[in-house]
Order: C-alpha cells, then structure tokens, then sequence
C-alpha cells in the first residue's frame, strides 16, 4: 500500500475533528503480520457524545459524528470492485476483523466504561461495490455478516476533502492536501467527478457499448460507493 492511500483517508478523519493515529510506518511483505500490523489506522472522536445512535453501514462525513472508536483497515485496489465473487476469494480483507487483530486495537485508546466497551466500530476502506443488483446487495451482506460495521469509500473520502479545501490556503503541513489545493486551484478538479483533463482532445471514436455497460458507468459517476 501506497503512503498516499493512507495520507488521504487520515486527512479525511482528521478533517472532521478525530484524532488519527498510524499503528504502524513500516510494511509487512516476508511474514505473515501479527495483530497490531494487520490494523492501518486507529481513530477516536473527541466530540462523541453517549448515548449517540450508531453510524450506518454506509460511511459519509455526516455519520461520523455517531463514531467514537474505530479501527480503520484501508484496501486501496482502486482498479477493482468489491464484488461478492472478489470478497469470497480474499480473506486478507477480513484479518483486521479476528478477535486478536481486535484486542490490540482496543489497547490504543483509553479504558472505555462498561457502557463504552462494545463501541468500536470496524470500518473498511475500499474502492467501490458494484453499481448492479443483486451483486451490489450481496457484497453488503457479505460484509455484514463477516463482521464489518461501516464502508466508506476513496471517492466519498476525496469529494469531501476537495469542498473543504481553500484555495487561499498553502497546506503546508500536508503534501496530500496541498497538491489537491493545487489542482483545484488551476480548475484541474472541477465537479464530482473528479475530470482532471476537461480540454483533452476528443478521442477517435469507439464502437458503442451495451446498454448494459453505460448505465454501470453512469451509475458509478453518481454513487461514491
């Protein structure tokens, strides 16, 4: 994994008032990870306030002041859809969820009461679901059951990032945010979906596609997930 993959879902937490922490600043690649490896990020909602419902599965910035804890497993395959065939044939997804993976996490934050001991949320990090029923539905349930609690994804994560940024700021202190400062600034990122080349020349023609596959990418366009 990338360090900007993380870079931005840290800015993303932080950006809406948690406190972030990295577990860990190296990578894992000649051995099977122990339990505190196999968690990216911790975070914590100083603002939380008890008694507050749970978030839904569904992650956007206006749910996450409904998260107190959470451990946070980012997978950055951003060329890939989380599809039910993909979330069968992958275990490593699911290691952040084993009950050791858990105990770890739990030691980064302060000692939860009685009340508070249960409210750590599992969130993961992912690229995108499938646009199509019922495989979009069966991903979701899959992942339910496996023990997730809430996905989010890096298009959610960017579209946010991208309104809170100001032009007339240097972010200095974050290389992520200000080469998105940059980029925004020049119109080099313009709408939702994320055109970063609107002047290109036009592509020759190519043979139409079905039906099928245009609503997929429309559908893709307009859902973060």
């Amino acid at each position: 994994m990338s360090a900007i993959d993380e870079d931005i879902v840290r800015e993303y937490f932080e950006q809406n008032g948690f406190l972030v922490r990295q577990v860990r600043k190296y990578q894992v690649q000649a051995r099977k990870k122990t339990g505190d490896e196999e968690i990216d990020l911790i975070v914590y909602n100083p603002a939380w306030q008890r008694g507050a419902r749970r978030p839904d599965f569904f992650l956007f910035s206006n749910e996450l002041p409904f998260i107190h804890r959470a451990v946070v497993s980012v997978k950055p395959w951003h060329t890939d859809v989380f599809s039910p065939g993909m979330l069968k044939s992958s275990p490593e997804i699911f290691r952040f969820l084993e009950e050791n993976v858990l105990k770890q996490a739990t030691r980064f934050f302060p000692g939860p009461s009685e009340e508070e001991a249960d409210d750590l949320t599992k969130i993961l990090v992912l690229p995108s679901l499938p646009t199509a029923e019922p495989f979009r539905s069966q991903s979701v349930e899959l992942l339910k059951q496996r023990g997730v609690d809430a996905i989010i994804s890096f298009r959610a994560m960017l579209l946010d990032l991208l309104d809170k940024i100001e032009i007339n700021r240097s972010y200095g202190k974050s290389d992520t945010l200000q080469v998105m400062r940059i980029l925004k600034n020049y119109d080099l990122l313009k709408d939702a979906q994320l055109d970063m080349f609107p002047d290109r020349p036009v592509a020759p023609a190519r043979r139409p596609r079905s039906s099928q596959a245009q609503n997929q990418n429309q559908n893709q366009n307009q859902n973060p997930f």
